[in-house]
């Protein structure tokens, strides 16, 4: 996966850095959202492994399929990538281009676990003292495990907040164990 990512890297920059100068960064995130579940596509994606064809044909493949909803700068990103053999990468560089966007839009996306549901209020709680601790704009995804027996357990990027009975048990039998 470090491959990909290092593969992929360059062309999400350049990606975000032409749609930032173009002002159109929620445009080039849709295209590449749409491109990305063309190529995820099984049937798709087996058309792209066909060694009968050239480059240029995949390109204009994926180009047909998400026709009417990309521009011609898109479309050239795309033939360069068909160029080096970088389609498959496109999730990759959708899902980089993401967070380049987050960035710079200064949000981010919060997993939430809940060991019950989570009324809108508590939600909007949460998202408020997560944008302040995390100093962006929070957009709680809010997934419901009960195994988790009470509280939540959040994920920002690298940032893990374990406020779950479950996980203060776990700690209290490490604790025990020692």
């Amino acid at each position: 996966m470090a491959t990909i990512n290092t593969l992929a890297r360059p062309y999400a920059k350049a990606a975000f850095e032409h749609a930032s100068a173009a002002g159109g960064l929620d445009a080039w995130s849709g295209m590449l959202a749409l491109a990305a579940a063309a190529v995820q596509d099984e049937a798709f994606a087996a058309r792209m492994r066909n060694p009968g064809l050239t480059e240029e044909r995949k390109a204009d493949d994926l180009l047909m399929v998400c026709e009417g909803h990309v521009d011609d700068a898109f479309g050239n990103f795309v033939r360069t990538l068909s160029e080096h053999d970088r389609l498959p990468l496109i999730p990759v560089i959708a899902e980089l281009y993401e967070q380049h966007k987050a960035e710079h839009d200064r949000s981010v996306a919060v997993e939430v676990e809940s060991a019950f549901e989570l009324s809108d209020d508590q939600q909007k709680t949460l998202a408020t003292a997560l944008s302040k601790r995390l100093d962006r704009t929070v957009t709680p995804h809010v997934t419901i495990n009960p195994a988790l027996i009470g509280g939540v357990l959040i994920r920002a990027g690298d940032l893990v907040i374990d406020g779950s009975v479950r996980g203060k048990l776990d700690k209290l039998a490490e604790a025990l164990k020692s």
